[in-house]
């Protein structure tokens, strides 16, 4: 029983495994900073996307399969060769000489990555009641903030003042770190489990379905259209490999994910709120720096710092929710009003323009960043409450499978949206006499044909400053007119991309708006005070 365990242990393995968190939740954070001077040194601008797919699919695919394994044979073991695992694809990441060898080392941290926050979730239940669950979950989401807030500011200031490699390397230390308060302090918590029969079959056609599918996510309206053999073909095999997961898992004896889970209402609202949250979220996350930069004019070297007010605001929240939630043993309301705070403040979000201010911005992230806190939290609190304590590793980790999934679909969704308006709105670039005279000195843009990505390269100060610079070469009959058409012709390119976000944005809503009418039919039920779950401590 839990309360074999002293309240000081259970404290202390908690450090380990928020060490072991923080791990993870900032590889996704500090890479992206670096990512600029890993391109030039290792050369490979054309694979710099896979770089995050890797870890991304890894991760996914790793979730589900770590925490029924971890059912099955308790976490401690688990959790501490996820930790090796991640640490031995942080060094080899650190000492990658070409862009495919950093490629593979990056999916190597990945499988560690997701199975530690598949297992640090369960663990939370293993060692806390239903009524204390809140307050640890809190804590989690805000170690979750804390990593996107120190991740990116971390990672530059490592590139710049040592290399790139110690955002790799800087991982060991923390690890070992971990490793020691885990190995030394946590039980060994043994299920009492009769038939502990691995479901090879099933791990391998979720693993396909998974990959293929995000792969065709990620793949569709980027490197190539959604109607093109290659993402008809993958998602062709997602399907086949899915619909075969099913079968499989029906008449296993321990499946991977037991579709009964779906039958508990819990259960299956809880999934679908973690699915459209994850889309909302990664989409505000991915969209509200690149319109600060590109429509609002704010630095690129302070992108690091654009999403604290976010950060900030979603962990006060995700404390306060749990300690609520300890207190009082309800959590419905809390993720009613959470989900529903994010859809007002994506709306708003979705009314911004180039006349925003930098303030007004900041404003609409913390409310944002608010709803966020409140709400996701709260779902895994509400999935553990539900099942008994010998399913608490393959609940918990589709709580995170759910949500990965989530963001990979939103991102890919909302990409191309923001294309499809961009393409609505620029209209004829033809008419601009600029992109005439520009396309004749500067060959690196389709000027008849921009997509998102060449708008935002467009608006950056380096671009301007060079185009400018060629302009300027002009006769000077021909160089005011043409200055003078340049622009109009970037306040067309600001109204256009501006309005495209804003859509992003407006979508989110929309999606947050159907998680807030799904979370009103959350059913509640009292947090347990004890747990009477069937396993022994060593």
């Amino acid at each position: 029983m839990l309360s074999k365990i002293p309240q000081s242990q259970k404290i202390a393995v908690m450090v380990g495994v928020l060490f072991a968190m923080l791990l993870a939740a900032l590889d996704q954070t500090i890479v992206a900073t670096a990512m600029p001077r890993i391109v030039q040194d290792l050369n490979g601008i054309e694979h710099l996307s896979w770089v995050f797919t890797a870890y991304m699919l890894a991760s996914t695919v790793s979730v589900p399969i770590y925490g029924k394994l971890s059912d099955m044979y308790g976490r401690k073991g688990f959790l501490i060769s996820a930790v090796i695992i991640f640490l031995i694809g942080s060094a080899l990441s650190g000492q990658a000489h070409s862009m495919n060898e950093l490629i593979a080392f990056r999916a190597i941290q990945g499988i560690g990555g997701g199975s530690i926050m598949a297992i640090a979730f369960a663990i939370i239940g293993d060692l806390f009641t239903p009524a204390e669950r809140g307050r640890w979950q809190g804590v989690t989401g805000g170690v979750f903030g804390l990593a996107s807030i120190v991740g990116p500011s971390l990672g530059g200031w490592l590139t710049d003042h040592a290399s790139w490699r110690w955002i790799f390397y800087i991982n060991v230390p923390v690890g070992i770190i971990a490793l020691i308060v885990i190995t030394s302090l946590m039980p060994r918590i043994i299920p009492d489990l009769k038939n502990r029969k691995i479901d090879y079959a099933g791990a391998i056609t979720l693993a396909v379905g998974l990959v293929t599918f995000l792969l065709a996510c990620v793949w569709g309206g980027n490197q190539y259209a959604w109607d093109s053999w290659q993402v008809i073909t993958t998602f062709a095999i997602a399907i086949i490999s899915l619909v075969s997961f099913y079968f499989i898992e029906k008449s296993a004896p321990e499946p991977i994910l037991p579709f009964d889970l779906f039958k508990n209402p819990i259960f299956s609202i809880s999934m679908l709120a973690t699915f459209l949250i994850g889309t909302a979220m990664f989409g505000a996350i991915v969209y509200i720096p690149i319109f600060a930069q590109v429509v609002l004019g704010v630095s690129a070297t302070n992108s690091g710092t654009i999403l604290t007010p976010l950060m900030f605001g979603m962990i006060t929240a995700s404390i306060v929710s749990g300690q609520i939630v300890a207190r009082t043993g309800k959590y419905k309301a809390i993720a009613v009003v959470g989900t529903i705070l994010v859809t007002v403040a994506l709306f708003v979000l979705s009314r911004m323009s180039p006349a925003t201010t930098q303030t007004d911005m900041v404003i609409r992230m913390v409310f944002t960043g608010l709803g966020l806190g409140l709400a996701f939290p709260i779902f895994n609190v509400a999935i553990q409450n539900a099942f008994d304590h010998s399913r608490m590793g393959v609940v918990t980790a589709s709580g995170q499978l759910f949500r990965n999934i989530g963001g990979t679909v939103g991102t890919a969704l909302m990409g191309s949206v923001l294309n499809h308006q961009l393409t609505t709105r620029l209209g004829n670039l033809n008419d601009y006499q600029f992109t005439k005279v520009a396309s004749s000195f500067s060959h690196a843009f389709n000027w008849t044909g921009l997509d998102a990505n060449a708008v935002q390269a467009l608006l950056s100060p380096q671009v301007q400053t060079s185009l400018q610079a060629g302009l300027s070469q002009l006769p000077d009959p021909m160089k005011t007119s043409v200055l003078s058409d340049y622009a109009i012709f970037v306040n067309h390119l600001k109204d256009a991309y501006s309005g495209s976000v804003t859509e992003v944005f407006l979508l989110g809503s929309g999606l947050m708006a159907i998680a807030a009418v799904a979370t009103w039919f959350l059913k509640e039920i009292p947090l347990k005070g004890h747990d009477n779950a069937a396993h022994h401590f060593e």
